[in-house]
């Protein structure tokens, strides 16, 4: 008979990973044990060991449930009939509303390639690659010129703008005298102005 499921099983698994990410954030993939894990989330390795068969799907996993949030958010913050810039704009918010308290994912996102295998890379590439997709079309509506085929700037234009976002956790600190709304308006604004800029003749 199949094993059922616990009631607070999301739930667990949920604090789980959260408390895997502050773990592997603070030590470093390789040297974060499966025990440091158990400890910090108040689980036996038994009961670790039964949501997560292994350091790199308790990673895998982390980054997975990361960017499928992060995309469901930008997907309900987006409003594809607006006006481009403001839609940007509404993305923009998102994405950095949904990093608010996600610093340790984010971390293991950025630097847990090296530990997945291939089959797992390649899922988390193609979430990465959807997310990124959207910016560029919204991008490539503001400026054209970006998609020229003798002069491709989409792509780098486009990763400039997650650049922005995506080292924030560097130096932003919540309570500060500048919010994340207040950040996410400034990259807008810096991308939406040198964006409008390219493809001028001098």
């Amino acid at each position: 008979m199949a094993r059922t499921r616990a009631e607070d099983f999301e739930d667990k698994q949920r604090h789980i990973l959260v408390q895997a990410a502050r773990v592997f954030a603070e030590q470093g993939m390789e040297k974060a044990s499966m025990s440091a894990i158990a400890a910090a989330s108040g689980a036996s390795k038994s009961l670790l060991y039964h949501y997560y068969p292994s350091k790199d799907a308790l990673i895998f996993e982390i980054i997975r449930s990361h960017l499928e949030d992060l995309e469901a958010d930008i997907s309900k913050a987006d409003e594809p009939d607006a006006p481009p810039e403001a839609r940007l704009r509404r993305l923009v918010r998102a994405v950095l509303e949904n990093y608010r308290d996600a610093d340790d994912q984010h971390k293991v996102q950025l630097n847990a390639g090296p530990v997945l295998n291939e089959e797992q890379r390649s899922h988390i590439l193609d979430l990465e690659r959807r997310i990124v997709r959207r910016f560029s079309t919204v991008l490539n509506e503001i400026n054209p010129d970006l998609d020229d085929p003798a002069r491709p700037l989409l792509m780098p234009t486009t990763m400039s703008l997650f650049g922005m976002m995506n080292w924030v956790y560097m130096w932003f600190r919540e309570g500060g005298p500048v919010t994340r709304q207040d950040y996410a308006d400034l990259a807008t604004t810096l991308v939406l102005e040198g964006v409008k800029a390219i493809g001028r003749k001098d």
